[in-house]
């Protein structure tokens, strides 16, 4: 099979052939459909994401595919089942093994191209609007990078939630992705003088919460815009800068700066994830969300389509589309008791 992977610190991560991996106790073998490219998996490629494998890895953080076996004495979602999985790697390969507690069963009005950008940006929004934030119907909600692979789902879910959001990107074709996303006030950031993003949301009257995978002056500029009791979500650094927070303007204005690290919750409250997700397919059904995903590429464009995130030339979500490949889809492999 093949496999895009990281195997020094110093070279280009490249597409290779490996073998089909067989499933151990409690783990299931999927023959991957999609994979969706994140931010962090620029930041695995250079080794500073807070959660970057040993070397050497599969890149890959979320996919979706076909259960095709089980391993020994397990049970679990039957084979030909469709799932999503937020495996943290291993995604970016034509055959994955994963544990059978990340594989979630995707309801079938969704393709496996969605479900594959669906876990993270929807989930990460979801979490920090509903679960961190608090977001209550009428407040002003500011969301930074509004035409970004998290960006996009924020307008979204926040719109839903009833918030009155204000949405910040660059040029007139992602600001156009955000109004059809929900949002109710454009700014484009081609046009700010510095200071002028806290002018143009004092303007609209301030904002509530603040939605920020951006960081550097922004992350400042919205700070001083923020209102009274509001809540600043801090959730990346899109910018490349980390900025510094002022506590002196936290505490005269009881304003709270909250990150969220959305598979930070794997680790000590699942649950949190799993309704979270929950929630998030019965809006997709219901036809209350709708994926924006402007690229579909190949296996062996995934340096074309990370590209596309590093220049910020993507609006939502880049996909690559894996649907293992007749050479390897007719070869066969011994899983246990299993043939393929």
């Amino acid at each position: 099979m093949r496999a895009y992977r990281v195997t020094t610190a110093d070279e280009i991560p490249a597409l290779r052939e490996l073998e089909i991996p067989i499933p151990a106790k409690d783990e299931a073998l999927v023959r991957i459909a999609a994979c969706g490219l994140n931010f962090a998996d620029l930041l695995m490629i250079e080794g500073k994401y807070q959660d970057t494998p040993a070397l050497p890895f599969t890149l890959g953080l979320e996919l979706a595919g076909t259960v095709e076996a089980l391993g020994p004495e397990t049970t679990g979602p039957a084979p030909g089942t469709r799932v999503a999985i937020y495996a943290g790697q291993g995604g970016l390969a034509e055959w994955g093994v994963f544990p059978l507690d990340r594989c979630v069963p995707i309801p079938d009005a969704i393709g496996l191209d969605e479900a594959a950008a669906f876990q993270i940006a929807y989930g990460t929004s979801h979490v920090a609007l509903d679960h961190r934030a608090r977001l209550q119907p009428g407040e002003r909600l500011l969301v930074l990078g509004a035409a970004g692979g998290v960006g996009l789902t924020a307008v979204e879910i926040g719109k839903r939630m009833g918030a009155t959001v204000i949405a910040v990107a660059r040029g007139d074709q992602k600001l156009a992705a955000a109004k059809a996303a929900g949002a109710d006030h454009l700014i484009d950031s081609n046009d700010l003088a510095p200071g002028g993003l806290r002018d143009a949301v004092r303007a609209l009257g301030g904002a509530d919460v603040v939605y920020d995978p951006v960081g550097g002056d922004l992350f400042t500029e919205a700070l001083r815009a923020t209102n009274p009791d509001g809540r600043i979500l801090t959730m990346g650094f899109a910018s490349g800068t980390v900025p510094p927070i002022a506590a002196n303007h936290l505490l005269v204005k009881n304003i709270a700066v909250i990150g969220v690290y959305w598979g930070g919750y794997l680790k000590f409250r699942p649950e949190v994830l799993t309704e979270s997700m929950a929630t998030l397919f019965r809006w997709y059904s219901d036809g209350g969300l709708k994926p924006h995903i402007s690229h579909i590429l190949p296996l062996d464009q995934v340096a074309e389509g990370l590209a596309l995130l590093k220049t910020r030339k993507a609006t939502g979500k880049v996909v690559i589309s894996i649907r293992a490949g007749a050479r390897t889809a007719d070869r066969s492999v011994r899983v246990g008791a299993a043939q393929l």
